[in-house]
């Protein structure tokens, strides 16, 4: 899966913002630091759920750490093709796809996302 542009990773970024607050003679206050730092973290730990419409499909990806879930509804008059992934940093834990021989329905594909995303909060709760 390729995109169009780098994304830095979130770890990076709030390292990055830490080190700027910090630094300089527009410092914050510390006590505040460790304020924004928690905040930071909490933001760190929350999944990142980017839900793009694909023609008569949709495609979700999940993100949190170095661990990416992505699922890929594609429609057409004929059939419909489901793609599922799980990265952990580089590696792929899951890789499927599936076919199947109807065109789904707007509110299907929309259940099937919204299946996805439950499960993946789920699967990272239990974690």
């Amino acid at each position: 899966m390729s995109h169009a542009f780098t994304r830095i990773p979130r770890a990076r970024l709030v390292q990055a913002v830490l080190a700027l607050l910090l630094a300089g003679p527009f410092s914050i206050i510390p006590a505040h630091a460790s304020e924004l730092a928690t905040l930071l973290v909490a933001a760190e730990d929350e999944l990142q759920v980017e839900v793009t419409k694909k023609g008569l499909g949709k495609e979700v990806v999940i993100k949190k750490g170095t661990r990416e879930w992505y699922m890929m509804i594609e429609v057409t008059q004929d059939n419909t093709v489901v793609v599922r992934q799980e990265k952990d940093k580089e590696a792929y834990v899951v890789d499927e796809s599936e076919t199947h021989d109807r065109a789904m329905t707007k509110a299907e594909v929309d259940v099937a996302i919204e299946d996805f995303i439950n499960s993946v909060k789920t699967q990272v709760k239990k974690k």
